[in-house]
């Protein structure tokens, strides 16, 4: 696909600022969707993967290169098939803020490939964004994994989110609501990407087979990230 260059992309003003996690070291360029936060991202909530409804929020930034016309034309026509205007505007939000972390390369790899590479690229933009996901992936599935120790219990993720509090303080100030909300979206998002299956307890912890192409976009923009498929540290430099 020959796509026009890409224009400066003015930051919209009654958007939070997207963060991006720290263990990105981007080789390509990204599309720049503003100012970088620092704070440790908990408000993912509005969606899970959604890989679909990813799609069409990346065909949509690839025709005009601009995040904020992209923005009004989702909004506009409905696109996302939402019942109300606040959760159109939420969900636009979370998966256009996911999406901005993401280089060319993969945009384009999410606009055309298959269901599965679009679900594993959403999962790459969800890891972004997300780094309480990358964390989880990278430090707990995949040492269960390692240690074959495959059921992911109610422990596994109170314990994960025991030893983020005392770093993360905002981690504490959850209620009791929100926190539930987070584990669930959490939880789907892995089973969404086939990290984990139905199974005893939370479920049974699966590493999945990434395509080459996913594969190749993931390299040419930082290895790191194949940590949250549970690829071994050992094994990343193979790739």
């Amino acid at each position: 696909m020959d796509l026009p260059p890409q224009k400066p992309v003015p930051t919209v003003p009654d958007d939070k600022t997207v963060h991006a996690h720290p263990l990105s070291e981007p080789n390509q360029q990204r599309p720049n969707p503003g100012p970088i936060s620092s704070d440790y991202n908990l408000g993912f909530t509005a969606a899970s993967l959604r890989p679909e409804l990813a799609r069409i929020v990346a065909e949509c930034y690839l025709k005009n290169q601009d995040w904020h016309l992209a923005k009004e034309w989702i909004l506009s026509s409905n696109a996302l098939q939402c019942r109300t205007s606040t959760s159109a505007n939420r969900l636009e939000r979370e998966l256009r803020h996911r999406l901005a972390t993401l280089t060319q390369d993969q945009l384009i790899l999410l606009s055309q490939a298959t269901n599965e590479d679009r679900t594993a690229i959403a999962w790459i933009a969800a890891l972004k964004r997300i780094p309480f996901a990358f964390e989880f992936a990278a430090e707990v599935l995949r040492d269960k994994l390692a240690c074959q120790d495959l059921v992911l219990r109610h422990s596994d993720y109170e314990g994960y989110v025991e030893s983020k509090k005392l770093i993360h303080a905002e981690i504490a100030q959850l209620s009791p609501l929100s926190s539930g909300k987070v584990r669930r979206v959490l939880m789907r998002m892995l089973a969404e990407v086939g990290l984990i299956e139905k199974g005893t307890a939370l479920g049974t912890i699966h590493r999945p087979v990434v395509s080459p192409e996913v594969v190749r976009a993931i390299i040419s923009d930082s290895p790191h990230w194949l940590a949250g498929f549970l690829v071994p540290d050992a094994e990343i430099p193979n790739f």
